[in-house]
């Protein structure tokens, strides 16, 4: 009886960190009657849809609260209630994510941003997509990181006059541990499997360093071999922390 009562207070002092009517309009107006009606997408605090003219889809079997926007997984607990989302373009997830508190997520017209399983941005992470953003599976950024796959002016040789391209893709690995405060520029790609110092450029593309590498600096370099997180020691951790039972 005891744990019943537990379990049901827990339940109620989750269901009042929601934001029920950015929840329920968000899934809604996004997806089909049969998919929104199992609300796979939490909203939860302090959000606004400055736009939502673009498209989400879920590849994988719907779950209740499988994708949260504005989640508390990690310290500090407080919100300064400043989370925006604007959706013009293409939202895909692969299965569960999480996005912390205070998120800036921007995705344009015909931009495609990709979340792979279990991948994750803390708190006040900012990403902006103009054309291509992929995330992969179990990557987890740290608060306060930036991801940005445009330069957003142009920007050209002072000499021959030639631009450079505003906008190139931005390709993340699996199971990538991002530290906080990186910062990811146009054309950055990870191989699977490395962990990305706090304060790091990732600027150019690092795949050909291979994988289990610690990479990071201003910009960013190789720093170490054979290094990786211990990812699965750490799985049922992180599911427990951030998969919400609800």
């Amino acid at each position: 009886m005891l744990r019943l009562v537990k379990k049901t207070y827990h339940k109620l002092r989750f269901a009042l960190t929601v934001n029920w009517y950015k929840t329920l309009l968000f899934n809604f107006k996004m997806f089909p009657f049969a998919t929104a009606k199992k609300l796979p997408v939490f909203f939860y605090g302090r959000v606004k849809f400055s736009s939502l003219s673009g498209k989400v889809t879920i590849n994988g079997p719907i779950k209740r609260a499988m994708i949260g926007f504005g989640q508390q997984f990690e310290f500090p607990s407080t919100s300064m209630g400043t989370a925006e989302l604007v959706l013009a373009g293409h939202l895909v997830f692969n299965g569960y994510a999480q996005i912390g508190r205070d998120f800036a997520v921007f995705i344009g017209k015909e931009a495609t941003c990709e979340f792979g399983y279990m991948s994750c941005l803390g708190s006040r992470v900012k990403l902006i997509c103009k054309k291509e953003i992929r995330i992969g599976e179990w990557t987890g950024i740290g608060y306060e990181s930036q991801i940005a796959d445009s330069n957003h002016h142009p920007m050209k040789n002072s000499r021959t006059g030639e631009y450079y391209p505003m906008e190139r893709p931005v390709h993340l690995g699996s199971h990538n541990a991002v530290s906080n405060r990186v910062t990811f520029m146009p054309g950055c790609e990870t191989s699977d499997f490395c962990v990305i110092a706090s304060n790091s450029l990732c600027n150019k593309n690092y795949k050909s360093l291979g994988e289990n590498t610690l990479l990071g600096g201003i910009p960013t370099k190789l720093i170490k071999r054979d290094y990786t997180r211990d990812w699965e020691n750490e799985k049922q951790l992180l599911k427990q922390y951030k998969v919400v039972d609800f």
